[in-house]
């Protein structure tokens, strides 16, 4: 575990320090909190334990400056204040939890155990909500990363993405050339049927297989996705 400590306190800090080499935590002390934000949004940290009070920038500003940058770390704030207003404005800004000074390093390990924990949920049930998985193919919506059998698919444009991700929703469902219109282009498309025969055909170039094209076409209807071995169409 990797943790960025932003406290100005010598013997907090020297007391934090000790705790993490005895439960093998890489920590990194940062002393102001201008270099310590500067250092919070250009690492790789699994947490961050800020002092409320510190100089160049305080912790609340800190906190909120990360969250409004997008950075999904977890955060501590440590806090000699004591209040109920403190704690609450401490957490609106974007922390997880708090630990009031003094403390015990326990305390605090149970703390940083807890919210790490958390976001380590939270993640897994994110990939799982962005990330759709069949046979052959991993397509994340998050990234629009496709991946055929663990191979990046490279250059695929968005509306082939779009239809791709449509289909493999609905396998071996078969789709009229209208329906895909009104499904991936959506109601107001002003163009033809044939923008989905175009769409298809540069699909296959990008993701058939020899034994496997994928897309199938019905004759007189559609397509359909279909990604059990079949006859080449």
């Amino acid at each position: 575990m990797k943790i960025l400590v932003i406290e100005d306190n010598e013997s907090v800090s020297s007391m934090i320090e000790l705790f993490f080499e005895k439960e093998g935590i890489q920590g990194e002390f940062v002393k102001d909190g201008l270099e310590g934000y500067e250092r919070a949004i250009s690492g790789n940290w699994d947490c961050l334990i800020i002092d409320w009070m510190l100089p160049g920038m305080d912790g609340v500003t800190i906190c909120r400056k990360l969250r409004r940058d997008d950075v999904a770390v977890p955060i501590i704030m440590l806090t000699a204040k004591d209040s109920e207003s403190d704690q609450v404005l401490g957490l609106e800004m974007g922390a997880d939890d708090y630990v009031t000074k003094p403390f015990s390093p326990l305390a605090l390990m149970a703390r940083i155990k807890a919210v790490t924990r958390r976001y380590a949920v939270a993640k897994e049930d994110r990939i799982d909500v962005d990330t759709l998985k069949t046979r052959h193919f991993t397509i994340n919506t998050a990234t629009r990363e496709v991946l055929l059998d663990d191979k990046p698919v490279p250059n695929l444009t968005p509306k082939e993405f779009d239809l791709l991700h449509f289909f493999i929703q609905h396998p071996k469902q078969v789709f009229s050339r209208e329906q895909l219109l009104d499904r991936v282009w959506g109601y107001d498309f002003y163009g033809d049927d044939r923008t989905v025969d175009v769409h298809i055909k540069r699909l296959r170039s990008k993701v058939s297989k020899a034994d496997q094209p994928f897309f199938h076409t019905v004759w007189g209807i559609g397509y359909r996705f279909d990604e059990t071995a079949g006859d080449a169409e």
